[in-house]
């Protein structure tokens, strides 16, 4: 009679471990799952950074620094001013050309009054030349 105790007690022993497994191995798959890193095809945007695939692409550091402040000068494209639109709004701009923009920058735009600083020639050259980058497909200037 003893020998039937155990046998049942180690059945209820299997049964429970058996339970047991199975409530853990769905909680294990979880967790693996939630250690896998994202495919480079679709990354998580970075909060305060740029998710430009290369460095190529990027806002000169200079440009950051300088129209930053003010203006979303790299995607998620978010001003920091309402007022102010995105790079990536300028270059889609209907008839907007390297050479208007630059123009532009270059005679028109209020700084420094309003944004105490200076640029020389070369930088705007560089500032519209990358923001010229920032055109959807398919954009087509009037000029």
């Amino acid at each position: 009679m003893i020998a039937i105790k155990e046998s049942a007690a180690s059945r209820e022993d299997k049964a429970s471990m058996t339970n047991r497994l199975t409530l853990l191995a769905p909680l294990a798959l979880l967790a693996l799952a939630a250690c896998q890193t994202p495919g480079t095809d679709n990354p998580p945007p970075m909060v305060g950074k740029s998710t430009s695939p290369s460095p190529d692409t990027r806002a000169p550091a200079f440009v950051e620094a300088a129209c930053g402040g003010c203006h979303a000068v790299e995607p998620p494209f978010l001003s920091p001013n309402p007022q102010s639109p995105s790079f990536a709004a300028i270059a889609n701009r209907r008839g907007l050309s390297e050479k208007s923009l630059a123009d532009w920058l270059a005679e028109a735009h209020n700084y420094p009054e309003d944004m105490d600083f200076t640029l020389t020639r070369a930088q705007i050259d560089q500032i519209a030349r990358y923001i010229v980058t920032l055109r959807k497909a398919g954009y087509v200037p009037d000029e």
